[in-house]
């Protein structure tokens, strides 16, 4: 019996992409770096906002000029983040529907904390259950920490969840968490992307889902 859905955020259910390519543009650009081109940042980003900066420079520079990086995209970012960002057609609608049957919902995301509140309050207001965000002391996913945090706090079991996301750091999340792990193609990533990490489902429509949570329940 399905009784909760985790969702991740930027690629599944933000289309967040020309906003997070800006925001580092600019933050790279203020220290004299060049700007990378919007497609490279699905590749770029996903594993939390230091990461996604480090693979900007093209691994080029040190940890320090990402942490001299990072508050300035932050800046930036924090002002601009819904500038182009989207929820993905069809996903708020699905979002609805699981609150009307019940099913808990949560984002787990490596975006941290703040940042996740405000693009998942702007796009999806006060619908979600639980919205777990990177956080001191707490390893990033594919780690199954967050998300084995994430279902305590909703009182569910591993067993009991779907974890969906667009990038081989979610399917593992879920495979590493025990919950059911389903692959969207809307996202960052593609189809063998997501079932050489372990996908049981991939699906290219939202509504989709539906059918995944009636079979396992």
């Amino acid at each position: 019996m399905i009784k909760a859905v985790l969702f991740d955020l930027d690629g599944t259910l933000a289309d967040s992409l020309v906003d997070l390519a800006a925001s580092t543009n600019y933050a790279i650009g203020k220290f004299g770096f060049p700007a990378r081109e919007t497609e490279e940042f699905k590749y770029f980003a996903g594993d939390g906002m230091p990461k996604m900066i480090e693979r900007a420079l093209a691994y080029n520079d040190s940890s320090e000029t990402v942490s001299n990086i990072l508050p300035v995209f932050l800046e930036y970012y924090s002002r601009h983040y819904c500038d182009n960002t989207t929820a993905y057609n069809g996903m708020p609608e699905l979002i609805e529907h699981l609150k009307n049957v019940n099913i808990k919902i949560a984002v787990v995301t490596n975006k941290n904390q703040d940042m996740a509140e405000k693009v998942v309050n702007k796009l999806y207001g006060d619908r979600f259950d639980l919205i777990f965000g990177k956080r001191e002391g707490l390893p990033a996913k594919p780690d199954p920490t967050a998300a084995l945090i994430a279902m305590e706090k909703l009182g569910v079991k591993p067993d009991e969840c779907i974890f969906v996301g667009d990038s081989r750091m979610d399917v593992l999340t879920g495979v590493n968490s025990g919950a059911y792990p389903v692959g969207v193609l809307w996202g960052f990533r593609d189809k063998d992307e997501l079932a050489n990490a372990g996908a049981k489902a991939i699906i290219s429509d939202p509504k989709e889902l539906l059918a995944i949570i009636e079979k396992l329940s």
